[in-house]
């Protein structure tokens, strides 16, 4: 542990009179001991150069908290359009699907009434023969 006190011959007593000197010695010694004055001379435990650096992280920190939010936002805001897209995309295809459908069905009812026709027709002609095979043995 260190102490604060220090013993100080009489010759050294002079030699520590010079003006500032007196104080440099009680900044040494409280240095030793971890302790140390920041620019209004008040004590502190930190060295200043540790809590002015200790205030730039701090900064540097929130400014990176910041920037995190923005990029957050930024983000957020696409993984938004990304779903509004895929939403979009989704009813399109939906819409494609029922016109395919449609389509489909038209083609059908179409075929259907085609073989209906077909087999009028044929049914007509079969009518037109028996008649005309009657009016034949004449």
């Amino acid at each position: 542990m260190t102490h604060l006190f220090a013993t100080v011959t009489p010759s050294e007593q002079n030699f520590c009179r010079e003006p500032g000197r007196e104080t440099a010695m009680a900044k040494d010694i409280l240095g030793e001991a971890g302790l140390h004055f920041d620019e209004l001379n008040k004590l502190r435990v930190l060295d200043p150069e540790v809590t002015q650096q200790t205030i730039e992280l701090k900064e540097e920190c929130k400014e990176f908290v910041d920037k995190i939010g923005q990029f957050q936002k930024i983000v957020g805001g696409l993984i938004e359009l990304v779903d509004q897209l895929a939403k979009e995309a989704e009813n399109e295809k939906m819409k494609a699907i029922g016109a395919r459908n449609l389509l489909k069905s038209i083609a059908k009812q179409r075929e259907a009434q085609q073989q209906q026709l077909q087999a009028l027709i044929a049914e007509k002609k079969m009518q037109l023969e028996r008649n005309s095979s009657v009016v034949d043995p004449i």
